[in-house]
Formats: C-alpha cells, structure tokens, sequence
C-alpha cells in the first residue's frame, strides 16, 4: 500500500510541477510585472517604468556587474551584446596577454573547472565536506571521561553533522529504489506502444497489462497530463535525486580532482579554465538576464540595466559552492573592473569564513558594491546564519554588501514564502517570484527565489551607478536602502501557515527595492 501511496505523491507532485511551468510559459508576455506600473495591492513592483523616464534625459555610462555562479551562456542572443569582454585578452590564442593569470579569460573565469577542459558539474553538500574531513581529527576518539569540554563539543556535533549526512543519503537512495520500477513500467508501454512519444489517443487506446500500468494510466487521466510530460517530469525528479543521494550527500564522492589545484591552500590564486557556461548554465544565465538582457531591441525580456556589462565567474557547482573558490571569483571580479558583485548562492555551513572575508573586504576597500541572495529556506538570518555574509572579525561588517529577500506581487503576501529574512542582517527585499529572463539555448523562463530577487537589486544598483558614476559604492547602498517602498501592513511569516509580522520588522530597510525613488535620492547627493 505504501509503494501506491508514493507512486501517487511522485506522479501529483511531477504534475503539479509542469502544470507550473506550462502556464508561466502561456503568459510569458506579463512575466515583467517587476518592471511594470506600481499598484499597492496588485503589482508592488520597483517602478522600473517610472526610473525610465528619468533615465532618458540623463547619459548613463556603461558599468560592470560580475555574475558569480554557477555558470551563463554568453551566447543567448538577449545578452551577447551586454557582455562584458576583456578588452586586453585575445580569445582563443592560448595566450595569457594581460598577465593576470587566467589565460584566454574573454569574458571571465572558470574556477571549477581543469586545465583538459574538463568541468566538476554536481559536488557535495559544505556539511559532507566537514563531516569527511572531521572524520579523520576524530578516528579513535572517546568522548567519555575525556576532560576537554571543547573538543568533546565538537566531537558531538561532528557526530550530530554525520547523522545528517547518513539520513539523508538514506532518504533519497530509497526514493530511487521507490521511483525506478514507475519509469521500468512506462518505459514498457512505450515499449508496447511501439514510440517514444505517444499521443493522447495511443494511450487512452492502450490495453494496460497488469496492476502497476493499470494505476499509472489511471492517474494520468486523473490529474489531466499527458504521459509524455509524466515521463518528462519523473525523468527530471531522477535526476535531482540521484545528484543528492550519489553527490550531494555521498560521503565517497569527491570531484575536486578534476579542478587539479592544491585544495588545502586556500591562498592559492590561478586554476580553472575559461569555459564560464559550464555542464549547466541555466541558473547563471537567468540571473544575468535580470540584471542586463538587452534593452528594447524587440525580443524575449528586457534586463534591469540598460548600461550593464556583465561578467561571468563560475564558482557553483550542482551542490555547495567552496569558500576557496568564492574567495577567489569575488578577487578576480573587482581586479577585472566589476563595480558590482551578484551571489545569488549560499549554504549553511562554511569551511573556511576567514578567506572569504578577506576577499569581501577586500572587495569592499576597492569600492565594489556585493549584492548576495539572503537564501530560500524561510529562515531568520539573524538565528540561523546564512554563507556568505557580510560579517566580519571583531563584529565588524562589510560596508558595501546588501543581502536581499524575496517578495512577490500582492502586498498581502509580499514575502515570499520561501524568503529568508532578518530584521538585522536582510537589507531589504525585491521581487523574486515568477521572475521571466533568459535561459540557455535562447530559452526564457520564469523562476522563483532569492536568487532572482538579488539581480533585480543588482540591476538597480547597476541603473543609478551608471546614471550617477561618481558615487560610492557606500553611496549607492545607502541610496538603495534609503528609496524602498515601504509597507506597513502586516503579512504572513515565511515558513509559516499564518503567524502574521509587520513586514517592517523582515528586513533593516523595511521595503521592497524601488528604481524611480533611487534615482531621484542618487540626484539629490552632491
């Protein structure tokens, strides 16, 4: 009875998921409503439509904003003309003109990747690193009777961190075992219907053979699908679930060989290669189309900035970035000319906090502004940290950085549910539900979270940096933070059914991000 159960959660929850997907791609055309006019109720957008008009009688220069993650086609035909490329460097020559280290860098860095051109596509989780690692320091040890309270601590959370793992490498190899024998069954009827892509009609005519085809047919019919989308959407849930249980959560599975840099050298500067797209460029790509797909030239969206050049840096593999590799995109970005940082990445464990920091404040001295997606996972940042960050050594903060929620259309549910928050460490919010951008291979879709809320703040700091050059980056922080369209309502707390908050109280801001409003503070600074 069990196994049915799940058969009929697998199957309604890969509908519900295409249905999803099908209708965001029918009103394709309203997926800007970011952008559009401002309604309290209905659209709490950041008056991109208003910014515009004050943009057009001013003469904004172009500015750099690097894309740290997890890799972006620099070929989409809405953003090939946005792209930043190093004008120093000669493509595909093999030569290092510059001689900053990264050989044929054209339009950025590859730190994930080797040297043969071979890229790490999936990596572990941060928490299955510390647990192999610790495994060693803790080979042997007794905790009973052992008088160092401090390492007996360690020792039980190192044993806590490796429960985790095991659990949920358990969980997720027995949804493999659980969904296998469902796509065994279809693949039979396809098998017996003699085609790969059957029509409604050749499977409402199909005799099913057996129980298990029978109840698969069955639900079919129930939820509406079709069966070429039910194999599409089981066929993806494989694939996230074998990343989880055989990379994410493997304790055996290490691919960082394939980088060839000295790991435990964190100082170490120069690996990777120049391929930025990477084995799967879809999360970076609709990223950078937030920020600068090219404006008014009469397909697919319109990006956030018009005067954008971006950069790629992939740092992100399908897993947990590492701190090494964050470190060193953050150092190539702001030594390359990028004035603004996106990191719409994050996890809840860190490695090693201490180089990242350097490279943040290093970053933050250099006058670069850092804009980084405040994580999906309807937690209070100021309880349960959130990597990176902007704190600092000696409870001190990085002056340029600004860490983003979600929100969405309607006010009265204008946070996402997903939506981290945190009325110490969120700066403020912007939209980042059902956001339409581009995707590879001259796709557009729409997507959902921090990571697309960060961009649109990128993009907006990118409008008014461009508009007003000699600004600080501190400036347009604070211009940023100062502009927000506030809402004093109250509104359902992420994570929860109906504890309501004052969504005042979600962020230091206390509002979403608003383009018109900054560029009229940016105006006014002298």
């Amino acid at each position: 009875m069990k196994f049915y159960i799940s058969l009929f959660i697998l199957l309604s929850t890969a509908g519900t998921a295409l249905c999803q997907s099908a209708s965001k791609k029918e009103n394709a055309s309203s997926k800007l409503w970011y952008q559009q006019a401002f309604n309290k109720k209905k659209n709490f957008s950041i008056k991109l439509d208003k910014a515009y008009k004050l943009v057009d009688k001013l003469n904004p220069t172009e500015i750099v904003v690097a894309v740290i993650d997890g890799g972006t086609d620099p070929h989409h035909p809405d953003l090939q003309a946005n792209m930043w490329h190093n004008p120093k460097e000669i493509p595909f020559n093999n030569l290092d003109e510059d001689n900053n280290g990264y050989t044929d860098d054209t339009v950025g860095w590859n730190f994930i990747g080797g040297k043969d051109g071979k890229m790490v596509g999936c990596d572990n989780l941060e928490i299955v690193r510390l647990v192999r690692e610790q495994a060693k320091e803790f080979e042997g040890f007794k905790a009973e009777g052992n008088p160092d309270k401090r390492m007996v601590a360690r020792y039980e959370n190192y044993l806590k961190m490796r429960q985790d793992v095991e659990d949920n490498k358990e969980k997720y190899s027995k949804q493999l075992e659980r969904i296998k024998p469902i796509l065994d069954t279809m693949e039979n009827i396809l098998k017996n219907m003699g085609t790969d892509n059957p029509t409604d009609a050749q499977v409402q005519a199909y005799e099913p053979k057996g129980l298990m085809e029978t109840i698969i047919l069955g639900l079919l019919k129930k939820n509406n699908m079709s069966f070429s989308d039910l194999m599409k959407g089981l066929n993806e849930q494989v694939k996230q679930i074998e990343v989880r249980a055989n990379c994410q959560y493997n304790l055996d599975y290490d691919p960082r060989s394939i980088v060839g840099d000295d790991y435990g050298n964190a100082n170490e500067r120069f690996y990777g290669n120049n391929s930025v797209a990477g084995p799967d460029a879809f999360h970076g790509t609709h990223v950078a189309g937030i920020i600068a797909a090219v404006r008014g030239n009469g397909i697919g969206v319109e990006g956030v900035a018009s005067k954008a050049k971006i950069m790629v840096v992939r740092v992100v593999p399908d897993g947990d970035e590492r701190d090494k590799d964050v470190a060193n995109g953050i150092r190539y970005a702001v030594d390359n000319g990028a004035k603004i940082i996106n990191m719409s990445f994050g996890k809840g464990y860190s490695y090693n906090k201490q180089v990242v920091n350097e490279a943040v404040e290093y970053a933050s001295k250099k006058g670069v502004l850092l804009v980084h997606a405040a994580g999906n996972s309807s937690n209070d940042n100021d309880a349960i940290a959130n990597y990176p960050n902007d704190s600092l050594v000696g409870g001190r903060f990085a002056e340029t950085w600004i860490e983003v929620g979600a929100s969405r259309q309607a006010s009265k549910e204008l946070p996402t549910d997903f939506s981290n928050y945190g009325k110490q460490n969120v700066d403020l919010f912007a939209p980042g539900y059902e956001i339409y951008s581009t995707t590879p291979n001259n796709g557009y879709e729409n997507a959902n979270g921090t990571s697309m809320a960060s961009p649109v703040v990128a993009g907006v700091a990118a409008l008014v940096w461009s508009c007003y050059p000699n600004l600080t980056a501190v400036q347009v922080k604070d211009v940023l933070m100062k502009s927000v369209t506030k809402y004093k309502g109250k509104v359902v707390l992420p994570g929860t059914e109906s504890d309501k908050v004052k969504f005042s109280d979600l962020s230091i801001s206390g509002g979403v991000v608003n383009a018109e409003m900054a560029l009229k503070l940016a105006a006014e600074i002298k």
